[in-house]
């Protein structure tokens, strides 16, 4: 067994696409409309899901926009340098909700970021 894909529902699946591509850096895999069902699936991710754990973005047509909700936590992505990627995520117009730093009673160095849903993306250092 392997962790597969994460889902999150999305208002606006365009602009959802274009910050993880554009801004995350991310490829988008696979886009498939469901029009009976009046929905669109789309996969993004660092490498295809058959190695990789990816993201699938679920986009509703007649549903502009969700309420997260406070159960929801995070999703966490591994970089080589928090600071340059929060730098290179600014630059590319994404919004960075907690700037880099140690995080509290600890040492780690993490960041967040926000998606165009308000999902909240941490940025890790990967070894």
């Amino acid at each position: 067994m392997r962790f597969l894909h994460t889902m999150i529902r999305v208002g606006d699946l365009d602009k959802s696409i274009a910050f993880y591509t554009d801004v995350l850096g991310m490829e988008l895999l696979s886009k498939d409309d469901f029009p009976d069902g009046r929905f669109t699936l789309a996969f993004v991710g660092y490498g295809d899901e058959a190695d990789n754990t990816v993201l699938e973005l679920t986009h509703n047509w007649d549903t502009p926009s969700y309420d997260l909700g406070n159960g929801f936590g995070h999703l966490a992505i591994g970089v080589p340098d928090v600071y340059d990627a929060c730098d290179k995520i600014k630059a590319a117009g994404g919004k960075v909700v907690r700037e880099p730093g140690p995080m509290k009673h600890g040492t780690t160095v993490l960041a967040f970021v926000e998606d165009p849903d308000g999902y909240k993306i941490e940025l890790l250092t990967s070894k």
